[in-house]
């Protein structure tokens, strides 16, 4: 059986720990690999291989750094087809959305090729007589990224792709579920003229994240999973003296006003919603119809929709999604949805017990809706990660602000609406980190920056952008003064720029 092994100082490493996972084949339900877990003793053989390479790659100009990123992103795009593929046939989505995980990564390497350009720091001539101030921007370090499994080629350039252009070395600790395409970034990257080091791949558990967690040569670590783990990453890191980016769970709301072109919308729902079988933290897993006019036209415009649905094999291409990533999590799936009906929400389409003729062992479920949820509900309050779409209906705007504001997540929500004037006070007033108008799916552009709020992110700074760039550098400033003559009594008090 095929073993997938750690990527550490440029080359396969099998790491002095005997734990391995399973890695599925979610089309089927079989193991089709062994992924290594990491101890504490690999992750530390990973840091002093990224310490020891890291001097020399700060030391290069930023230009060549960012010639090696260019070359990074023509040597992905070259092989697109192929990574995608091996992307689906470890998580399960379908070819579509496997190459769009991997261009929505590459356009963050495309922001780190002009690495060059945002490095530059401030600079004041004549700030004082004969004083001039100046500002550098330089690398923390060895940073480390521990990524998510719906994601596994965007989030991990997201981090690394920052995080080595600005002069840091990298280690990864992808999701153990699907670690191969991580595992041939890093490749590509050696590829492409970075030197052994600069970027690591360390598989595992908790046991691995503890580790990086607590390294005292890892000076910053970037996270993106559920809430409750983003937590333990925060507080565990920041204890240790680690700058800490920790990205959580979400329940994206989407509002409906009754001007809005529902047509539109509603299209623009079920992709959010069904799409990737739902696991996506950007994901739309809530509608808020405003009135019940509104309300009755949306369910059933989304019945409708949902009729025409085809879940199938992640390489079908007529497949709109394809199955879940493991058995746990399909059955995590259909436990939710057995609670809620438990709690009172009508269940009008009941995905569970979708069987795919010849592949009746892989990890697949139809689309479920639910209406008339509540926010009581704990269906409502939790993140499923699932294809179900919930319809929780509001009497007023208000109601559907104060939904999206009140809820314990704050990564994402959308409008949908022709009113201007709406668009622009909702965006204003609601309590949520990232907005669409009229967009399902609100992800930033990468010369932007991602992130939610409340229990959707802890810390301050943002992925990539310039936030991300701030993440992995540290300022510092520089006040000169080439005096003339001899020493002045005046040395000696604290100095004035007057």
């Amino acid at each position: 059986m095929r073993r997938i092994e750690h990527f550490v100082g440029g080359r396969a490493f099998a790491g002095v720990s005997e734990r391995s996972g399973e890695v599925f084949d979610p089309n089927t339900g079989e193991v089709q690999a062994r992924v290594a877990l990491a101890s504490a003793a690999d992750v530390d053989a990973a840091v002093r291989s990224a310490a020891a390479a890291q001097p020399a790659w700060a030391a290069m100009n930023p230009q060549r750094r960012a010639r090696v990123m260019f070359e990074f992103k023509r040597l992905v795009e070259a092989r697109m087809e192929a990574l995608a593929a091996l992307l689906s046939g470890e998580h399960g989505k379908v070819l579509a959305d496997s190459r769009g995980d991997v261009q929505r990564g590459l356009d963050v390497i495309e922001f780190a090729c002009g690495i060059p350009h945002v490095l530059k720091g401030e600079y004041t001539a004549g700030a004082g007589p004969g004083i001039d101030v100046w500002s550098m921007r330089q690398p923390l370090g060895v940073c480390a990224g521990i990524t998510p499994f719906n994601f596994p080629a965007m989030i991990p350039m997201w981090m690394f792709g920052i995080a080595v252009a600005v002069g840091n070395a990298f280690i990864l600790k992808p999701s153990e579920k699907d670690p191969s395409v991580p595992v041939r970034l890093a490749e590509l990257f050696m590829e492409a003229g970075g030197p052994a080091g600069v970027l690591n791949v360390v598989h595992g558990d908790k046991a691995a994240v503890d580790a990086l967690l607590t390294h005292p040569e890892i000076r910053a670590v970037s996270f993106v999973g559920s809430s409750d783990i983003a937590s333990y990453v925060y507080s565990t890191g920041t204890a240790h003296g680690k700058r800490v980016q920790a990205m959580g769970g979400a329940k994206n709301h989407g509002v409906i006003l009754p001007d809005a072109d529902l047509d539109q919308a509603v299209g623009d729902i079920i992709g959010a919603a069904y799409g990737s079988a739902g696991e996506r933290c950007m994901a739309l897993p809530v509608v808020v119809p405003v009135g019940e006019k509104t309300a009755e036209a949306l369910r059933e415009r989304v019945l409708r929709e949902i009729g025409g649905l085809r879940v199938g094999v992640s390489s079908d291409p007529e497949a709109q999604y394809g199955p879940v990533v493991t058995a746990a999590h399909l059955k995590r799936v259909e436990d939710y949805i057995a609670l809620g009906v438990e709690e009172g929400a009508e269940l009008v389409v009941d995905g569970r017990g979708f069987s795919l003729q010849g592949h009746e062992r892989g990890f697949f479920i139809g689309p479920s809706l639910f209406d008339h949820v509540k926010p009581q509900m704990r269906t409502y309050q939790e993140e499923i990660f699932g294809p179900v779409l919930q319809i929780v209906r509001a009497e007023s705007f208000e109601e559907a602000l104060t939904l999206a504001s009140d809820h314990p997540y704050g990564n994402g929500v959308a409008l949908f609406t022709r009113d201007g004037r709406a668009a622009r006070e909702f965006a204003a007033r609601v309590n949520v980190g990232m907005v669409g108008i009229n967009v399902p799916i609100p992800v930033p552009v990468a010369y932007h920056t991602f992130g939610g709020w409340k229990r959707s992110a802890f810390g301050d700074t943002n992925q990539h952008g310039m936030e991300g760039v701030k993440f992995y550098t540290k300022v510092k400033t520089v006040t000169a003064r080439w005096p003339e003559g001899a020493r002045e009594d005046s040395a000696f008090v604290i100095p004035t720029m007057g």
